[in-house]
């Protein structure tokens, strides 16, 4: 009897771009009308406005993260992957209290690290992740955070991003880590549009006048958390409304 021939298989179904953006492998954006014109772009003079203006209203900036030394801010910003300071903050406070060197993290051990920080979203992986960066910055750093972003990059669970915020808070440097809140306020406002949060931070590295360099990541990010939301911006009560080159913005602070 002859056999029935095998249908081909089906190739492998490709995820839309909708997907691809819920799964966090490529940033939302929205397409553009035909024929839009892209906006006009910030001038120094706007840009040097923008950043007077958020120094003014918030001289000293601060993250939001709580942390004890440079270690506990490591694993605090790793922790926070994917997940809100306020619940990071509510599994680290009684945990850094007892745990703040790399040495005594391994000591308490990745079960009870788990057990510490299960309230916090991907908390297993983390606490993998935690664990080995633990035990690395014993073997090859003497316990102590590197300063140094390819050291850095190097650590299970650390990225750019992660990075810059330890660079920047623990030791002072001018890098602008780019979340979601800041990649949202570089494209809606026009004063660092790109399509992925490395171009923004590029963008901003270069338009960012240097002595406001320093906060500029804390104030662009307290900007997007609390006044440039995601859902319904608070344009009324938006320091830089005017410079705002976003189409859909409401009228700003009354004079």
């Amino acid at each position: 009897m002859a056999r029935k021939a095998t249908p081909p298989k089906k190739p492998p179904r490709r995820a839309p771009a909708a997907e691809l953006t819920r799964a966090g492998r490529i940033p939302a954006r929205r397409p553009k009308a035909p024929g839009a014109r892209p906006p006009r772009p910030w001038s120094a003079a706007e840009v040097e406005e923008a950043f007077r203006r958020f120094r003014v209203a918030d001289p000293e900036p601060k993250g939001e993260l709580a942390h004890v030394n440079p270690y506990t801010l490591l694993v605090a910003v790793v922790l926070s992957a994917q997940a809100t300071d306020a619940g990071v903050n509510k599994a680290t406070r009684p945990l850094f209290a007892q745990v703040d060197t790399p040495a005594k993290m391994l000591t308490l051990g990745e079960e009870r690290l788990r057990d510490a920080i299960k309230t916090i979203g991907l908390y297993r992986n983390k606490a993998k992740n935690v664990i080995e960066l633990s035990r690395r910055l014993v073997a090859e750093h003497g316990g102590e955070v590197p300063r140094d972003r390819a050291a850095l990059e190097a650590l299970p669970g650390v990225g750019r991003k992660t990075a810059n915020v330890v660079l920047n808070i623990a030791f002072g440097e001018p890098t602008i880590a780019v979340d979601t809140h800041i990649f949202r306020v570089g494209n809606r406002t026009g004063l660092a549009p790109g399509l992925t949060p490395f171009e923004v931070e590029m963008a901003l590295e270069t338009v960012v006048p240097e002595p406001y360099k320093r906060h500029a990541h804390h104030w662009l990010i307290l900007h997007g958390r609390y006044t440039c939301i995601a859902r319904k911006p608070l344009c009324e009560r938006c320091l830089i409304n005017d410079l705002c080159r976003w189409p859909g913005k409401s009228a700003g602070p009354t004079p």
